[in-house]
């Protein structure tokens, strides 16, 4: 299998992260650690690189607004991708507003799209919603759920929180989001409670 085809059948939608723009537009962006993760655990030798200007710097400017630079190279064969500096709003930053952090975040951003060019991810960049892969398996939601809340009520009315703890702890993001509308607001406290030395990851 040629790496492109590698990398391409891996599901990445547990690790995206989205935002909304000002104009309610939903962006979608893979976790460039997690990419980068994945990329060297199939291809070690993998290497990123970010291009500077003439100057040394490592962003590239018309003297209105700036971009950066970066490649993905696997055997080989690289990648390169541009990227604007853009703020919260997904709008070009003025140079003059220009922060390091600003910079460092497209250049990551920018690392990963060079990635997806290799296939990790891909769709995200295309346009293309998320594949539609199932979120349970059949008879799985119920079944946490019903086990969930009988851990909640508890032998005697006691709340077991190890159970729910231990049972929350096994789902993935998108189960998580699914079921927490089933529970009451009391439940959700328990929940919370149980759950508090980590994410309980409810939308």
């Amino acid at each position: 299998m040629n790496t492109f085809k590698t990398l391409n059948k891996i599901n990445v939608n547990e690790n995206t992260e989205s935002i909304t723009t000002s104009k309610g537009v939903k962006l979608t962006y893979l976790s460039w650690a997690w990419a980068w993760t994945e990329l060297k655990k199939a291809y070690p030798d993998a290497t990123s690189c970010v291009y500077e200007n003439v100057d040394g710097w490592n962003y590239h400017t018309d003297g209105r607004t700036a971009w950066v630079k970066t490649g993905v190279t696997i055997d080989g064969l690289e990648h390169i991708e541009y990227l604007p500096v853009i703020d919260n709003r997904n709008q070009a930053i003025p140079l003059d507003k220009l922060t390091s952090m600003q910079v460092n975040t497209s250049i990551q951003r920018s690392t990963t799209k060079a990635i997806a060019r290799h296939g990790l991810g891909l769709y995200i960049y295309a346009g293309e919603d998320l594949p539609d892969i199932p979120i349970w398996k059949d008879g799985e939601r119920d079944t946490y759920e019903a086990e969930i809340k009988k851990s909640i009520v508890g032998k005697k009315g006691e709340t077991d929180y190890e159970n729910v703890k231990q049972l929350w702890r096994e789902l993935t993001k998108r189960q998580v989001t699914d079921i927490w509308k089933a529970f009451d607001n009391q439940e959700h406290i328990i929940i919370k409670d149980a759950c508090r030395d980590f994410d309980t990851k409810e939308k």
